[in-house]
């Protein structure tokens, strides 16, 4: 790969205060070679990289912040995807955090941190996204491997902390890794409630916008616009709550939630609790919300929705026949706008006119100005 010919960066941080989510306790940065316009490698032997917000970052490879280190993103900074990426290419660029290292995306409502895809005219499926993978809970085993990345992620520490994110932009994410694998926007694998999720802004994902695989990590403020696959999904044993996520562009489900593919009752059990939602179906033709507003499956564990809001998708749930998802449906354990679910799958008496989502109903909510 071509080398490049810029002055390599300072990123030598001093910390003089004490440690806080925002400024971490700082081990200068001795041997990563950051580079502007060839972002990529891995940062190691606990260093902390800090990137600068007065630079725009083009992405060339899988930058990957290994156990122990962790990357500082300030408020403004943008990083691009190669635009010359394309295929096999495009496979490899993304930026991951190992078990046991940090990442802190600092973006604020004015600034936020920008990671998009560096072709003049970009389409989803550019380049792979962002991955993240901890050390709590998830019922697939204590170490498993992430979809894509082969990064290992899961344990026994629910508090886990893999950092920070907030206010980020991700963009024409989802770039296919096999035949049967592709990037999501965001992936948090096993991650624990010691991470601050809030504010992500994700746009046309070639797969899902954010997904949790297990974990116990809280999230809120989500917009996830024009997602080919589903916009938010979360599986095995996903314990946690999300809150005011606003979806607009829906191929195949707006949420979809399940418990353990090869084992639906497999513990810990999925239990997710999501209030303030809005899923709107979107008007463009490719939007066909086929897997429906829910795809409840693959055992579906427990799945609360409080103010929930769906527009233009005619029957609101896809339920998984197995034995599983029957199970938790009977016990009453699928529950929306405080009803219990039954075994119907057409039920427009879920489509409460009185629900506000996100807090807009269909329309993007006020706390999302920041968005557009």
């Amino acid at each position: 790969m071509k080398k490049s010919i810029l002055a390599i960066l300072s990123v030598v941080t001093i910390a003089f205060t004490s440690c806080t989510s925002d400024s971490p306790e700082v081990t200068p940065s001795t041997s990563f070679d950051l580079k502007v316009d060839d972002l990529k490698g891995d940062i190691t032997n606990n260093e902390t990289v800090t990137l600068d917000a007065t630079q725009t970052y083009t992405l060339t490879g899988g930058l990957i912040v290994r156990s122990g280190a962790s990357l500082i993103i300030p408020a403004g900074t943008t990083i691009k995807s190669d635009p010359t990426a394309d295929g096999e290419k495009a496979k490899t660029i993304f930026i991951a955090v190992e078990r046991g290292a940090k990442i802190y995306v600092n973006g604020t409502s004015a600034k936020p941190v920008v990671m998009t895809s560096g072709k003049a005219t970009p389409t989803e499926g550019n380049w792979g996204g962002l991955i993240i993978c901890g050390d709590a809970k998830v019922n697939t085993g204590d170490n498993g491997t992430s979809e894509v990345g082969g990064l290992l992620y899961g344990g026994n520490n629910n508090d886990d902390n893999s950092g920070k994110i907030n206010y980020l932009k991700i963009s024409y994410t989802g770039s296919k890794f096999s035949d049967s694998k592709e990037y999501n926007g965001v992936s948090f694998f096993g991650v624990g409630r010691g991470t601050e999720v809030s504010n992500i802004y994700t746009f046309e994902s070639g797969d899902d916008a954010v997904e949790f695989f297990g974990g116990a990590v809280n999230a809120t403020n989500l917009v996830l616009i024009n997602s080919y696959d589903d916009s938010l999904d979360f599986a095995d044993g996903y314990i946690g709550t999300i809150s005011n996520v606003y979806i607009n562009g829906i191929s195949f489900g707006g949420i979809e939630g399940s418990n353990n593919g090869q084992n639906d009752i497999a513990l810990p059990m999925t239990d997710a609790k999501l209030s303030n939602i809005s899923i709107v179906k979107g008007t463009a033709t490719k939007f066909t919300a086929s897997e429906k507003a829910i795809n409840f499956k693959e055992g579906g564990g427990k799945q609360t929705y409080t103010n929930l809001f769906v527009d233009g998708i005619d029957v609101f749930a896809k339920l998984d026949a197995n034995s599983g998802a029957t199970a938790r449906i009977a016990a009453g354990e699928f529950k929306v706008n405080g009803l219990n679910f039954v075994t119907a799958n057409n039920l427009t008496s879920f489509y409460v006119t009185t629900q506000t989502g996100a807090g807009a109903g269909a329309n993007l909510p006020t706390w999302a100005d920041w968005t557009k």
